[in-house]
């Protein structure tokens, strides 16, 4: 079992940034696959970023490429998500995900067993 906790939410300007991190319970072992996803309000979960297992390979949702920065600290088994130039679309609850696998197929929410608790993060216009 592995237990995923997001910090780094809150309240922002547009144009401003954050940092999210997540940090994974499980040390032996460690998960694999870190990804980020978010859930606006009366909108479906969509994929934001996702990271392999080396941190060679990373995936970027169109809407954030060149805007944010998914990385990680395999010492410390904590993803980051780096959030710069954040817009009021931006808005949303933040989940971390993780799997163990390294199948590809990044952006698909179904492929990932384990999630956070969610963060908010609000962009103010």
């Amino acid at each position: 079992q592995v237990q995923l906790v997001e910090s780094g939410g809150g309240l922002v300007q547009a144009g401003g940034s954050l940092r999210l991190s997540c940090a994974a319970s499980r040390r032996t072992f460690s998960p694999v696959v870190r990804g980020w996803f978010r859930q606006a309000p009366g909108k479906e979960r969509e994929v934001v970023a996702a990271i392999s297992g080396s941190g060679g390979t990373t995936y970027y949702a169109d809407s954030v490429k060149g805007r944010f920065t998914i990385s990680r600290d395999n010492a410390k088994n904590t993803v980051y998500l780096q959030m710069n130039s954040l817009k009021p679309e931006d808005t949303a609850v933040y989940y971390c995900a993780a799997r163990f696998d390294n199948l590809g197929s990044y952006y698909r929410e179904n492929m990932y067993p384990y999630w956070g608790q969610g963060t908010q993060v609000t962009v103010s216009s």
